[in-house]
């Protein structure tokens, strides 16, 4: 077989799930024999994934790569579809990269770990699908199918309240879902062809009352996942009874699905209704900074203040979707990759606290970077790069937000002025509740009965190593943010000419009935 022909994808999202098969049958009692054994299986696909990449992924090219398609229900027109572009090959190799690690931070787990690790591969496979999958059809199905492991996951391995945050997550998301269904089926019946390919339905011509109605159904599901304001409530339950390394699944990779959907459907399929709601999407994202920010300043439970933390940094996500720059969109992007890195190790060093601490409230704390300094240091780090620190991956995330939004034709200048200095006050906030936080965590007296009472030993080398591999391309990207825009780059062009058409076609036919400047639009377009 030659090797431009083999199925790529379809091995790096079966290899796990299928491995996930055998754990039941390991001859193993304690977990160690399980452990290395999804430890395995996760690396050698993580290498699978980016061998493909380097060998077989044109970066020039803004079209579909890896495509492999297959029959599977030839009644329902529902086939076995899969692909790679500029949108979705980032987030795979994200979501190869975080899951590995994630197995290697549940090492301590020693409750049921067959079943533990059976559900870490499973969903390693199911989350690459959800990125890779070009058929509507199998799109939700892979999306409800990756719901599973993570309920299972909060509701056995979470906290005292794991059953309420396992519930409240599967309904908010679950209940969201419905709307990706409806508006896939409503998509795949419009017109006289039936078909759930996407680039079929991307072709297809839709009228703008239609594409109104399944972008807002499109928009509850995926602002769900995001998460956007107000459907964001289960985020902070998750967190705050998740275990370590299902924190680093829930900020690296789950939160990136709302935001690549966004993309891929609402803005590339749905152009035209794309032009409508996209003020409202930059309205929401700086709703998701502002109040996401002042709420985490005011937690004092260490995980729901990164979890809120979390539901901030989404916000420039939208703002960029919503700016019909090239430069936005792109930082919308890389700010998706950088949080996936960002958050992922944040998570994981609250977990690594707590697990020495047996406390996450603050006041509790207090003087444990004198017992823990490495964690200090790790934790002083990733926190500076969630602030958006220069020479870290969110600084020039967020900045190309601001920029490719500041310098949008497609918005009146009073719109565009009230809209950044909102953004910039949750900028500034961030620092001040992250460094706060800091100081309370390993600054000041030490709380002599935590002292007495918890063992606080340093960070072993797993754990350093883990942090390790996430902050050097925190920092790689950061300083060189040319690592990762050049594998979007042509991808993310095109769809922004798409919507600076569709923007143009609804200028001309009005000029003062949409919600953005029209005038503007020729400049837009020409630019």
């Amino acid at each position: 077989m030659n090797i431009a022909d083999f199925p790529w994808l379809t091995t790096i999202i079966l290899l796990p799930i299928v491995a996930s098969l055998a754990i039941p049958f390991l001859p193993d009692k304690d977990g160690r024999t399980v452990r290395w054994f999804a430890l395995v299986v996760g690396l050698v696909d993580f290498a699978i994934t980016v061998y493909a990449f380097y060998t077989q992924y044109d970066l020039a090219s803004p079209d579909l790569q890896l495509v492999e398609s297959y029959t599977w229900v030839n009644s329902l027109d529902l086939k076995w579809s899969v692909g790679v572009d500029g949108i979705s090959m980032p987030l795979v190799l994200l979501t190869s990269f975080i899951t590995t690690l994630a197995i290697l931070a549940a090492w301590p787990v020693t409750l049921k770990p067959k079943l533990f690790y059976f559900l870490m591969l499973a969903m390693y496979g199911g989350q690459i699908a959800v990125f890779a999958v070009q058929d509507m059809l199998l799109f939700f199905l892979v999306w409800e199918l990756e719901l599973i492991p993570v309920y299972l996951l909060l509701a056995i391995w979470g906290g005292k309240k794991r059953q309420y945050a396992a519930t409240k997550f599967i309904l908010y998301t679950a209940g969201g879902s419905l709307f990706i269904l409806v508006a896939a089926l409503a998509m795949a019946f419009y017109g006289d062809t039936v078909t759930f390919d996407m680039r079929s339905l991307m072709a297809k011509e839709y009228a703008l009352n239609f594409q109104l109605l399944v972008y807002g159904a499109f928009l509850i599901a995926y602002a769900v996942k995001l998460p956007i304001f107000p459907l964001h409530t289960w985020l902070p339950d998750a967190h705050g009874e998740a275990t370590a390394p299902v924190h680093m699944l829930l900020a690296g990779i789950l939160l990136k699905m709302g935001g690549y959907a966004l993309i891929r459907m609402n803005m590339e399929m749905l152009p035209d209704a794309h032009v409508r709601f996209a003020p409202i999407l930059v309205i929401l994202g700086v709703v998701n900074i502002i109040y996401a920010a002042l709420t985490s300043f005011a937690q004092r439970n260490l995980k729901r203040k990164i979890a809120y933390s979390s539901i901030s940094h989404m916000g420039f996500v939208l703002i960029g979707i919503g700016s019909f720059t090239d430069l936005g969109l792109s930082g919308a992007v890389l700010q998706m990759v950088s949080h996936g890195l960002i958050g992922a190790s944040l998570f994981f060093l609250v977990g690594a606290t707590y697990d020495r601490t047996h406390t996450l409230i603050l006041e509790e704390m207090g003087g444990v970077g004198k017992k823990m300094p490495k964690i200090f240091a790790m934790f002083t780090a990733c926190s500076l790069a969630s602030l958006a620190l220069p020479g870290m991956s969110g600084f020039i995330a967020e900045l190309m937000v601001f920029v490719g939004f500041a310098t949008s034709d497609a918005y009146d200048p009073t719109f565009k002025t009230i809209i950044i200095i909102l953004a910039a006050v949750g900028v500034i906030l961030t620092p001040i509740y992250l460094l706060a936080m800091l100081r309370e965590i390993f600054f000041g007296p030490e709380n002599k009965e935590l002292v007495e009472h918890e063992i606080l030993v340093d960070a072993e080398p797993r754990e350093v190593f883990i942090i390790a591999s996430l902050l050097v391309p925190i920092i790689g990207i950061g300083f060189y943010p040319k690592m990762m825009t050049q594998v979007y780059d042509s991808k993310t062009q095109q769809v922004t000419a798409v919507v600076r058409q569709s923007f143009a076609a609804a200028a001309s036919q009005s000029d003062d009935s949409m919600a953005i400047a029209p005038q503007r639009a020729p400049a837009l377009v020409d630019g």
